[in-house]
């Protein structure tokens, strides 16, 4: 069975980082941040790494910051969520059928992890995505994210391009990609509410079947 290392000190950059963030905030969680929801569930969220003031700082995926907002209004919207709003890890809300996790556990600087530290942490999501039931969907949130996942299945990059809305077979599954939930992504438009939404309207429907 999966058992997360929330004292993984693997990557020194990121590592010495958090350490540095624990300092400046010390009531921040600042340490690799643990997927939330069943292990078993059969859809899958994959983000990029926690926020600075987000996740690693209340220490569950997409809570605290803006990101967040969008997310958890949609899962509640299409029964995935037990509540529209993440707010602490002790609100008590609750996924349903559902597992939120990253490509990257730590916090990055400036939010932009390097390529070895993809790599290295890709261990952890290969483990994760290895737990999945049969008839798995795993929404990639981004294209970093959606290359993470490839890369955990053994699967080419080349023959699985990221495009929001995209759907890619896997062995006993499906990858559906879409434009991360950004400040960025939402305030130009690149991702409205409602392009979202079709992402987990879709994801519901085969969910279904």
């Amino acid at each position: 069975m999966f058992k997360f290392d929330s004292d993984c000190r693997r990557c020194p950059r990121l590592a010495n980082f958090l350490d540095q963030v624990k300092v400046e905030h010390p009531d921040y969680f600042a340490r690799p941040v643990p997927a939330f929801g069943d292990a078993k569930a059969r859809l899958c969220i994959v983000g990029l790494a926690p926020g600075m003031h987000g996740a690693n700082a209340s220490g569950r995926p997409f809570t605290g910051d803006y990101a967040g907002i969008l997310l958890y209004e949609t899962l509640h919207k299409y029964g995935f969520a037990s509540k529209p709003q993440s707010v602490s890890v002790t609100d008590g809300l609750k996924l349903k059928n559902c597992r939120i996790t990253n490509a990257v556990k730590c916090l990055p600087p400036q939010n932009k992890p390097v390529g070895s530290e993809i790599n290295t942490c890709n261990d952890w999501l290969q483990q994760e995505l290895s737990a999945l039931p049969n008839h798995h969907i795993i929404i990639a949130l981004g294209g970093i994210a959606h290359k993470a996942v490839l890369r955990a299945l053994k699967m080419k990059q080349s023959a699985h391009v990221f495009g929001h809305g995209l759907e890619h077979p896997l062995a006993n599954g499906l990858l559906i990609d879409s434009y991360h939930c950004s400040r960025y992504n939402t305030n130009t438009r690149r991702l409205t509410p409602e392009m979202f939404a079709q992402i987990f309207a879709r994801a519901r429907k085969l969910l279904a079947t």
